[in-house]
């Protein structure tokens, strides 16, 4: 009876561990990391609501695991555009700043 409980939970526990291989392989970033990513991408929004300009709202902004910023959507002027860039590169934590942004004068 103890032999084949043994051998079944010897089965079992074999078959189970290339799953918990993989899972392991699956973590990319630190809880920590994405921690320090999010806090990022909230200060940057915050700083952009903060702005009296309306076209800074349709901005869109991620944050990668180094600190490298992307701002993405679309403003009325490159001037707008301008000052997105500048808000962004003013927030601590933030190493650069790659603009997507979009110039859409009838928006």
């Amino acid at each position: 009876m103890n032999t084949k409980l043994a051998t079944s939970l010897f089965v079992i526990a074999a078959s189970l561990l290339p799953i918990a291989g993989y899972t392991a392989d699956t973590v990319t970033a630190s809880p920590k990391a994405y921690a320090k990513d999010s806090v990022i991408t909230t200060k940057v929004k915050a700083e952009l609501a903060g702005e009296k300009l309306s076209s800074l709202l349709h901005i869109k902004v991620k944050t990668d695991d180094k600190g490298v910023v992307t701002l993405s959507g679309t403003v009325k002027t490159q001037e707008a555009a301008d000052k997105a860039v500048s808000i962004a590169q003013a927030v601590t934590g933030v190493t650069s700043v790659e603009s997507k942004i979009k110039i859409v004068a009838g928006k």
